[in-house]
């Protein structure tokens, strides 16, 4: 016996069969994924900011040549013009125009003054080069504080050479005895050469020497002169430039 399905519920199917051919149909919709969140890059530690500039310590003070050469010591503590400065004795020997200067002043980018007690510039030092200052000096120059420590020994001094000495060749026979002394004569010293020289030095025939750029300079009346510069061996100073048969001073 055929049964008859209700004429509500055939029209029920006859409606759902279209939705859900559409939904097989259809692709599944899918939501996009959440953006990724990448952390961040580690950072390098900044620098630490630089440590203010000073110039604040003993220093030295000297001529261009560095032939006269002492002792500075700039201080932080305050006085009525700025801040305290000391030399050491043997400056007021060599530049005699210190004894004015009682303070200094430095900023930075700016130059570094030395003051007399009424606040005025004694000098005024530009930094040329990272600690190095100069400064022109009427009737001295140009006048230098520089980190001596970095600069190697100062040149020997006039004083430090007046004395006598012996012209030897390379093999160590002597020649000659000189005496350099202290007795002014122009710009230069007396030199007196010693009897029994031997010719090389007679013809030469040297009268004055001085020290220039650090080097002893002999000189002789027509003006000739010979130069020598301090060598390794401490004492030995070599003739320069070399010839073909070297000459030395040195001390008796």
């Amino acid at each position: 016996m055929t049964r008859i399905l209700p004429v509500a519920l055939i029209a029920l199917m006859a409606s759902a069969a279209p939705l859900a051919a559409q939904q097989a149909a259809d692709p599944p919709v899918t939501m996009p994924d959440p953006p990724v969140t990448m952390p961040d890059a580690p950072t390098a530690d900044a620098p630490p900011p630089a440590a203010p500039r000073t110039v604040v310590g003993t220093w030295e003070f000297s001529n261009a040549d560095r032939e006269k050469t002492c002792s500075i010591t700039l201080r932080n503590e305050p006085n009525r013009v700025g801040k305290r400065v000391d030399f050491d004795p043997a400056c007021l020997n060599l530049f005699p125009f210190v004894k004015d200067v009682v303070a200094w002043q430095y900023s930075e980018n700016d130059f570094l003054k030395l003051l007399d007690a009424q606040g005025a510039s004694v000098l005024e030092f530009n930094e040329v080069e990272s600690g190095i200052f100069e400064a022109p000096k009427p009737g001295e120059g140009i006048m230098f504080i520089q980190n001596a420590s970095s600069l190697g020994p100062a040149p020997k001094t006039a004083d430090q050479i007046t004395g006598e000495w012996s012209i030897i060749r390379r093999t160590g026979r002597a020649i000659c005895g000189l005496s350099l002394t202290n007795t002014p004569s122009g710009e230069e010293f007396t030199l007196r050469v010693q009897p029994g020289c031997d010719p090389v030095v007679t013809r030469f025939a040297p009268v004055t020497w001085q020290m220039d750029r650090g080097e002893i300079v002999l000189r002789a009346a027509n003006g000739q002169s010979w130069r020598f510069e301090e060598g390794e061996d401490s004492g030995k100073w070599q003739r320069v430039p070399q010839t073909a048969n070297p000459l030395l001073m040195v001390r008796k």
